[in-house]
């Protein structure tokens, strides 16, 4: 696929560095030419250096034959000129854009071919809200991930000591819990994978994923380890965008307290938040925090744009006596580093962001891709097409299908009904099939499985 990246920030070296591993044509298109230098020297792509919604730029770039262009530049006007261009002067197919304004995004009809012709808007800030927002609702989880709408959902739990499934193998799950129907999907132990079969001893800091039906989660992460209360008092640190969109979400089922250190923010939030105590000041201030019983919040979550403030607010909190604490960091080196010790979860908003890139640029019929343990493995649910002609997947059973090496596949979902993968299960036209790679290179495998050959048009 020939791609065009406008930006070589965070998102954009992201992506870049993401779908050249994957034999892709990419052209990256930004202004600041020290950061294309050095995308250029560690990545196989081309760079172009410019105003990426000029026309001449674009062109430049490649823009007459190109199959997507995906714009993530820091201005979203830029954005929006470059689709606007691309659309009426290239006929690019698909045009992907980031926008974080919030006035952009509630006006509908805006983002039509006629006005503005964007076919994806990507809003970073809403995507790690809802991420954040599935975390706080399963306390104990180091990643939900929702697919066909929330009906099934993947949760990655650390195992510990107490639950009752450590030390035991995976199929005495089904004797634990003949009610359940769930299935772990991988488990990373100290860094690497294993791919679970029934023999499988889940053993104390294991990272298990498993997947199941959204009503079945909590009781599956109790056979991992003991299950944690429900929070109720909350504290975050930062009241930016995404501090604002979790408050506006959550507020009417928590205690919550935001500390703001700007006091003109400080009365906006005021205005715009009904249930929420804001409080002026800063969020690594020890007195502040005690002032305010921070031994006594359930969780606190770090949202500023700062990492090292993040970062140590989180510390600070945690010695303190804070049951839990959430850390975004931009910086993709410092996420491994954090995670794990003091810091329970670091939250990356270009890995959250990533996956909804992913999904459109994956071939065949993919609704969606996730970036998983930090970008070390993906899960993606695909669609299933054809018949048992024209497809490699339809009218077959599960063990009949030739997967990749370390994938498996952990749930169907078909109409509303989630069912659990099993060897007998036969896979039909029009089922959502829910898959976990643990290695990334199979991901062109697993597109061409779920292509429809050409006897099916």
């Amino acid at each position: 696929m020939k791609i065009i990246i406008l930006g070589a920030g965070q998102v954009g070296g992201t992506l870049a560095e993401h779908l050249a591993g994957e034999a892709n044509d990419i052209t990256v298109v930004d202004t600041d030419s020290d950061r294309l230098r050095e995308l250029g020297d560690r990545l196989d792509i081309r760079t172009v250096q410019g105003r990426g919604s000029f026309p001449t730029v674009l062109r430049q770039a490649g823009a007459d034959d190109a199959d997507m262009l995906v714009a993530v530049t820091s201005s979203d006007e830029t954005n929006m000129i470059a689709c606007q261009v691309a659309y009426t002067l290239f006929n690019t197919p698909t045009k992907i854009a980031r926008v974080r304004e919030s006035a952009y995004l509630t006006r509908s009809g805006l983002f039509d071919n006629e006005a503005i012709p964007v076919d994806v808007l990507i809003s970073p800030e809403q995507v790690v809200t809802n991420y954040i927002k599935r975390l706080i609702e399963y306390p104990g989880a180091l990643q939900v991930i929702d697919f066909a709408g929330g009906k099934a959902q993947l949760v990655g739990v650390r195992a510990y000591y107490g639950g009752p499934l450590v030390g035991h193998e995976l199929r005495q799950l089904r004797e634990h819990m003949p009610q359940v129907d769930t299935r772990v999907a991988a488990i990373f132990r100290r860094n690497r994978a294993i791919i679970p079969r029934g023999d499988t001893v889940i053993e104390a800091d294991d990272e298990v994923f498993f997947i199941a039906a959204k009503a079945h989660i909590r009781a599956v992460m109790g056979e991992m380890r003991r299950l944690e209360d429900n929070y109720k008092r909350i504290v975050i640190a930062g009241g930016g965008n995404i501090g604002e969109r979790l408050a506006e979400a959550i507020e009417n089922r928590y205690q919550l307290k935001i500390i703001e250190r700007s006091p003109a923010r400080c009365r906006i939030l005021a205005e715009s938040l009904n249930n929420t105590v804001i409080l002026q000041g800063s969020s690594s201030d020890k007195d502040l925090l005690m002032e305010e019983n921070i031994n006594d919040a359930d969780i606190f979550l770090a949202l500023t744009n700062d990492d090292e403030a993040n970062i140590m607010s989180s510390l600070l909190a945690k010695r303190l006596g804070a049951r839990k604490v959430m850390t975004l960091i931009n910086n993709p080196a410092y996420v491994d580093l954090v995670q794990g010790g003091e810091i329970d979860i670091a939250i990356s908003p270009q890995l959250a962001t990533i996956g909804t890139l992913l999904t459109h640029v994956r071939r065949g019929d993919i609704a969606s891709v996730h970036s998983l343990r930090r970008g070390a493995a993906e899960a993606i649910e695909a669609v299933a097409h054809g018949d048992a002609k024209s497809s490699k997947v339809v009218g077959r059973k599960i063990a009949d299908i030739a997967l990749p090496t370390g994938t498996t596949i952990g749930a169907i979902i078909r109409d509303e009904e989630v069912l659990i993968a099993h060897d007998k299960t036969v896979i039909e036209s029009g089922d959502h099939v829910i898959l976990f790679l643990v290695d990334k290179k199979y991901i062109r495998d697993i597109e061409r499985l779920f292509q429809v050959g050409l006897s099916f048009f």
